[in-house]
């Protein structure tokens, strides 16, 4: 199939599985809103390919996403349309992925920080590379944790433990994420995507009506828990951009 996303998402065939890269290395991969449009649309495109059978997420260059970029943050304070728009699709992104019929393999090769971890959490399967770590840092710039975290984490890790990650920011090393049943391999970053490939080749070939139905039987749970939280957590994210605490981390950020 034709990829209608390049070039900030390229999509490599690799027999029955669907390699998806995010492309934007020299901002690793850090969200804007092309980058955001395609990362919504990909799934219902790629749910569309009758050859495919498993997907692969990953980043192009050193790091899977650097989550948000701080300067669109500052377009959306007084842009307010385009506030709500990019808000709908974080809610949208996270439905998709969550109802997308084939597994999807995340080889985390590098920092998954903010969108980022979320779409490695919304993917099936994790495959990080030693040294990588995912992150929320919504609530440490003074955005609540919307697009994914605090809809989410609950049902990966312990009430405390998603607390403290998502309160603190802090990193989700490598070797955490496995101890704490995020991660299903931790494996040297030359091998990240190789491995991702392998697990995911493995996943193509089972009986795709028996694979398909297990993994929407399995995201009901998900689905029907989140749908209600999402929506009060996007809309007090949105209410964040307003406050003068995340207005001022984000300046100091662009500042230093």
């Amino acid at each position: 199939m034709s990829n209608p996303f390049e070039p900030v998402l390229l999509i490599e065939e690799r027999g029955p599985v669907r390699v998806v890269t995010m492309n934007l290395p020299d901002s690793l991969n850090a969200n804007r809103p092309d980058l955001h449009d395609a990362l919504v649309a990909v799934w219902k495109h790629l749910a569309a390919d009758p050859a495919a059978r498993a997907v692969v997420l990953t980043g192009a260059g050193r790091a899977f996403s650097a989550g948000g970029d701080m300067n669109d943050f500052v377009l959306l304070w007084d842009d307010t349309v385009r506030r709500a728009r990019e808000l709908d699709q974080a809610r949208q992104l996270v439905l998709e992925m969550l109802d997308f019929p084939l597994p999807v393999v995340a080889a985390v090769n590098g920092p998954a920080v903010g969108l980022g971890a979320s779409l490695a959490f919304g993917c099936d399967l994790v495959v990080i590379a030693e040294g990588a770590y995912l992150a929320d840092p919504h609530v440490a710039i003074g955005l609540t944790a919307g697009d994914g975290g605090a809809a989410t984490w609950p049902f990966f890790m312990s009430m405390p433990r998603v607390k403290e990650y998502l309160f603190t920011g802090d990193r989700l090393t490598a070797d955490v994420a496995l101890q704490l049943g995020i991660a299903n391999r931790v494996v040297a970053k030359e091998a990240c995507l190789d491995e991702a490939v392998a697990l995911a080749t493995r996943l193509a070939q089972m009986p795709p009506q028996a694979l398909r139905t297990t993994k929407r039987a399995v995201n009901i749970h998900l689905r029907r828990a989140i749908e209600g939280i999402l929506d009060y957590a996007l809309e007090a994210e949105y209410h964040s951009f307003d406050t003068p605490e995340h207005q001022a981390a984000v300046n100091g950020f662009l500042a230093r």
